[in-house]
């Protein structure tokens, strides 16, 4: 090679047989020639060691034709035109030059590649025949219509698309040749082209030459015109794009199934959904079957030995109405043989196909005659079973079948087929484990929640929860009936922010608190303030940074007395209650001071008291109820007013109607707990009240009182067991406390003793020694009734004692 020419490593075309055809000319962003091939030798007569490393611009004519090129050329990838070159001899010769711009990405550093042709310039007789071979030999499928679009020629590759010869088809119009509707379409566009003159690009799906699959069909349809510029005909060019319509089709479908797959945590709704993808664009029938127990693909030791598997059926799809195809309904239990395709899969971990004819087809058939008869009927050819594996576990198998789909399932299928199956088995094994967690979490919450609520003499009660959609159906929404001293009940309702089992778990902690309060009797006001502060202990001993505030707990504590008719409440950020009169026609938010949520700490609690008259409903609820996104909270208690004010058979229905008229038969998208207690009121022939001196001789004269209002209420065989505890309660107030001390008799489910006093000290229950003369009062109290305790009030206390009733006595 002579010095300075390009060697291989800077010219690639340096090893071609044939390279010196061409003059080529490498130049660096200087312009500065860096390889001077053979065929420029040739045509300006300069050797290599001659040109390289010279401007070019000395082997131009024109030195200022460079500034026009560059500027021509500037922010272009190539040049194009025709430049005045110097031979050796000094003569300028015409040539036809294309530059192109090399990048670092190209053949080496930036500059220019300047080539221009030696050989063939000239047009040949050879060449007016390639025109014609070229058409009848071109890869594409090609035909020419003319102007009444009837066809005139066809090349090779469309005879062989359309399974007929050129000299076959001459003179028919396209929907002719093809006699499908998609022919007509394609027909009327060609026409078109005619018509218009201007060129257009089509898409179709057609069956040709006989097949029964069905390609799809790139078209370029272009007008043809002769020297004097008339239309003289309409070229068609057609390119099978069938492979890439495939797998833009396959694509599309993995797509959809991301999207469509997995929409909820229920394993039904989530099979439904697969099957619901795959049905027509995969298969014409697809089922999900589940196995019990999710179990290790390829481990044979863990599958049954009974020559079966036993599989439940949880969602199909088929592209023929009624699901033919579908031998079990949805949520059947059966066995599949282990000769079957699905147990073959399952077992492998594998995608299994079988074709009609082969044993695992025969073995599918043969599992229900009725079956096979149907198969039979439709044209079942082709089987497809995948396993549903995640988490390295087979959870079950999905079939697929194609019997209106002429075309088997192929390898491509196959892979597709296992994609979307493994994105649903993901979703399937998560809404599994979601339901065995939700199930777990329910039964928490059955557990904390009260299965039955008390049936009391002061109020008649009904509820209802409803668990906010979208959600695992456990929340921290929760309500009590409790009953206490005096005959009195307590209603509470108490809400915790979230949902799962942390939210099941503080509600349970937040009502065994209300529990325990309760029994100590303290007034609405200083129960909420105690369950504040247990709030803010639970969020200390819960630690990682969670405050108080971040629990989020509301509550509302309603003490009801049917001896007074007065109501009692305190609420901490929980919505206010509503009451209705007993006629219904009045309706009101009774307006209990807003105490800040559970938590927060140190902030006081107000109560507010209220007479409620005899049959007044009162409701306690949760947010849920009145508030949702679509409406705002006065809307809510609107809404609530008016149906609380609607007149109903049974508080149930009452109960019912509120959640019916104000959820409007929609999922709630929040928890709702609604507790409704309808009043009583226990009259004065079922409370007696004395004052009692305060000396010790008082004690014989309340016990004569006590014995006739017994025998008044028929009650004459309690009358020595309560004089006892009269007697006890009282010597123990007149001794231990100052004056007055009041004594009260209810008659309610049980027989209830109470004895006020001045002294905010509580008796304590002691074990007396044998020299004692005191001390045994309360020991003695304690074995005689059912239950005894102090309350305390703003003018002292309150002991009392519940004795069973003698006419009730045999009542469980």
């Amino acid at each position: 090679m002579a010095q300075g020419a390009c060697g291989p490593l800077d010219d690639p075309w340096a090893e071609v047989p044939d390279e010196a055809a061409t003059a080529r000319a490498i130049l660096d962003p200087a312009a500065t020639v860096t390889c001077w091939n053979d065929g420029a030798r040739r045509l300006l007569g300069r050797p290599a060691e001659e040109v390289v490393g010279r401007p070019v611009a000395e082997l131009l004519a024109d030195p200022e034709a460079l500034s026009r090129v560059a500027r021509a050329a500037r922010g272009k990838p190539r040049w194009h035109g025709t430049l005045e070159v110097l031979h050796r001899t000094g003569r300028a010769l015409p040539v036809r030059v294309i530059a192109h711009r090399l990048t670092d990405a190209d053949w080496g550093p930036p500059g220019w590649l300047v080539v221009t042709p030696l050989e063939g310039l000239e047009a040949t007789g050879a060449d007016a025949d390639l025109p014609r071979d070229a058409f009848r030999h071109a890869p594409n499928a090609l035909a020419l219509y003319d102007t009444a679009v009837r066809l005139r020629r066809a090349n090779l590759a469309m005879e062989a698309v359309l399974g007929l010869r050129e000299d076959d088809i001459r003179g028919l119009r396209l929907s002719e040749i093809g006699g499908k509707r998609q022919s007509m379409e394609l027909e009327n566009q060609v026409r078109q082209v005619a018509e218009e003159g201007r060129p257009r690009d089509v898409r179709t799906r057609l069956r040709t030459g006989g097949e029964r699959r069905e390609h799809a069909w790139m078209g370029r349809l272009a007008p043809i015109r002769d020297a004097q510029d008339h239309l003289v005909a309409v070229a068609l060019s057609a390119v099978d794009l069938s492979t890439e319509d495939e797998a833009r089709s396959r694509l599309q479908l993995i797509n959809d199934a991301g999207t469509r797959i997995g929409t909820t945590l229920e394993v039904d709704r989530t099979a439904q959904e697969f099957a619901d993808v795959c049905v027509p664009r995969l298969a014409d029938f697809v089922s999900v079957d589940l196995l019990q127990e999710p179990r290790d693909p390829g481990a044979d030791t863990d599958w049954p030995a009974e020559g079966h598997v036993r599989l439940r059926r949880i969602a199909h799809c088929s592209s023929t109405p009624g699901t033919p195809e579908a031998m079990l309904p949805i949520g059947a239990v059966w066995d599949h043989p282990m000769a079957a395709g699905t147990v073959h899969a399952l077992l492998s971990g594998e995608a299994v196909t079988v074709v009609r004819g082969e044993p695992g087809f025969l073995a599918w058939v043969a599992q229900d005659p009725e079956r096979g008869r149907h198969a039979a009927d439709l044209g079942v050819h082709s089987i497809l079973a995948v396993p549903l594996t995640s988490r390295r576990k087979t959870l079950g198998v999905a079939l697929l079948l194609r019997y209106r789909r002429p075309d088997r399932f192929a390898p491509d299928d196959v892979l597709l087929a296992r994609e979307i199956a493994s994105r649903a088995a993901v979703s399937l094994d998560n809404a599994q484990r979601f339901t065995r967690e939700r199930d777990t979490a329910l039964a928490l919450q059955r557990s904390l929640l009260p299965r039955t609520l008390p049936q009391l003499s002061g109020v008649d009660v009904a509820h209802r929860y409803l668990a906010a959609s979208g959600h695992s159906g456990v929340g921290g929404d929760w309500f009590d009936v409790i009953a206490l001293s005096g005959a009195r009940v307590a209603l509470v309702v108490g809400d915790v922010v979230g949902h799962g089992v942390q939210a099941s778990a503080t509600m349970g902690r937040l009502r065994t608190a209300v529990r325990t309060l309760s029994d100590v009797d303290l007034p609405p006001d200083e129960l909420i303030a105690h369950l504040d502060d247990l709030v803010v202990r639970l969020a200390e001993e819960t630690g990682g940074g969670e405050s108080a505030g971040d629990i989020g707990a509301t509550c509302l504590y309603a003490v009801y007395d049917p001896v007074s008719g007065t109501c009692s409440m305190a609420r901490a950020g929980h919505p206010p209650p509503v009451v209705a009169s007993p006629d219904g026609a009045t309706v009101t938010t009774l307006d209990v001071p807003a105490g800040p949520p559970l938590g927060l700490g140190g902030l006081p609690f107000e109560a507010a008291e209220f007479v409620l008259a005899p049959g007044s409903v009162l409701a306690l609820f949760t947010d849920g109820l009145v508030e949702r996104r679509q409406r705002d909270v006065d809307a809510g208690y609107r809404a609530l007013h008016l149906a609380l004010a609607r007149p109903a058979d049974t508080l149930d229905d009452r109960c019912a109607a509120v959640l019916d008229a104000l959820l409007q038969n929609e999922p709630p998208t929040d928890d709702v707990a609604l507790l409704m207690a309808a009043t009583r009121v226990l009259d004065a022939r079922h409370v007696v009240t004395w004052d009692v001196p305060h000396e010790p001789a008082a004690c014989a004269t309340a016990r004569r009182g006590v014995a006739e209002q017994l025998d008044r209420w028929g009650l004459s065989e309690a009358a020595f067991t309560t004089e006892l505890v009269v007697t006890e309660l009282l010597t123990n107030a007149i001794r231990h406390a100052t004056g007055p001390v009041k004594l009260r008799l209810i008659l309610d489910d049980t027989l209830i003793c109470e004895v006020s006093d001045t002294s905010a000290t509580s008796p304590h229950m002691r074990r007396a020694s044998s020299f004692d003369e005191g001390g045994r009062g309360l020991m003695l109290v304690a074995q005689l009734a059912q239950r005894w305790g102090t309350r305390h009030s703003p003018t002292g206390k309150t002991i009392w004692a519940e004795q069973q009733r003698p006419d009730r006595s045999g009542e469980g």
